[in-house]
């Protein structure tokens, strides 16, 4: 992960961000701030990667790495191997490229993202 270099004093609300995308059930916020990008992810409940952002980014599994913490909601990811975890509120986590992922249960999945914001579901 690259450094950032904070060298002024900035705040900006998630509700007014610099940035939207909406593919289907998915609300991506992103903000700005100096060097860094950070975005909260809402997935509503039915989301799943492999039916709603792959139709924006058109790759087989997501392809970008994530850092952040979820405040709401639950998601389970699956890796190409395999591999399986479920975020819940106050998880911290990381997912590298390589996954699907879906919200178990009926309520929003809610994350804050550090690593990903810049480009998790842009068009390609």
């Amino acid at each position: 992960m690259t450094a950032v270099s904070v060298r002024t004093l900035e705040a900006k609300s998630f509700d007014e961000p610099d940035e939207k995308r909406r593919p289907p059930k998915t609300q991506v916020d992103v903000v700005t701030l100096g060097d860094a990008t950070l975005a909260r992810f809402t997935f509503e409940p039915g989301w799943r990667w492999s039916e709603t952002v792959k139709t924006v980014v058109n790759t087989d599994t997501c392809q970008v790495n994530h850092v952040g913490i979820c405040t709401a909601g639950t998601l389970t990811v699956v890796m190409e191997d395999k591999t399986q975890a479920t975020i819940s509120p106050g998880h911290a986590y990381t997912i590298p490229a390589g996954h699907d992922a879906w919200v178990e249960g009926g309520e929003a999945f809610v994350g804050y993202e550090v690593m990903s914001a810049a480009t998790f579901a842009k068009p390609a």
